[in-house]
């Protein structure tokens, strides 16, 4: 895994062995018919009271604090402003979006972005119980001091490896949206945003995003 960083882009490096489309019959399953093995990270992480938000990265479990109102805030907003693209409204369509999907991924590790998406076409239905296989086509993180290098770091090399092909991330501190796109296996930044900017983001510039109703009280 290699990671490199420019001025105007920032690139993390997949292994190109991740699954960038799994359209087969069991895509998008969930794996919830699959008893954890005694004694594992994976048993530990199962027997967590519900409403924990926890994650395993490399074998390891992480346990996340509640998240801070400002950062709630931003990701509520965030999902009623993309509200359409879910729902079909307006000229728009063609996505299924979630808050805080969890991610399990062949190689153990157990993701919950803040927000992910994947396009219809790729998981017209969606798999009944708990965790999706299937990687989402983009996911957003709302950064929090205590979460984000990790974030920035492991996750997003993460999601390079198992080919997300766009993700966000949204600062609620800092008002600043940065939007990154997925080619060769390699991160690239295609922007950053701020304050009350008007933008067309990736993947879903067909939509004008107003930047100050994600920082509204």
């Amino acid at each position: 895994m290699q990671t490199a960083r420019m001025t105007e882009e920032i690139q993390v490096q997949g292994d190109g062995r991740g699954k960038q489309e799994r359209n087969g019959p069991h895509a998008g399953s969930d794996m919830s018919d699959k008893p954890p093995r005694p004694g594992t990270v994976l048993e530990e992480y199962e027997q967590l009271p519900e409403g924990v938000h926890a994650e395993i990265i490399d074998g390891e479990l992480h346990v996340n604090p509640q998240p801070a109102i400002p950062h709630v805030r931003s990701t509520s907003r965030l999902g009623t402003i993309l509200g359409p693209f879910d729902l079909g409204s307006g000229g728009f369509g063609g996505w299924v979006l979630l808050d805080e999907p969890e991610l399990r991924f062949e190689r153990g590790d157990i993701l919950v972005p803040d927000v992910g998406g994947w396009r219809r076409e790729r998981m017209p239905v969606l798999p009944q119980g708990v965790g999706f296989t299937l990687p989402p086509d983009w996911v957003c993180e709302v950064l929090s001091p205590s979460t984000e290098l990790r974030d920035r770091g492991r996750k997003m090399e993460i999601y390079a490896r198992e080919g997300v092909k766009h993700l966000w991330f949204v600062n609620p501190r800092a008002r600043t949206l940065e939007v990154f796109a997925l080619h060769g296996g390699v991160w690239e930044r295609l922007g950053l945003h701020s304050g009350d900017e008007l933008v067309r983001a990736e993947p879903f510039e067909a939509m004008v995003l107003k930047l100050a109703l994600l920082w509204e009280r």
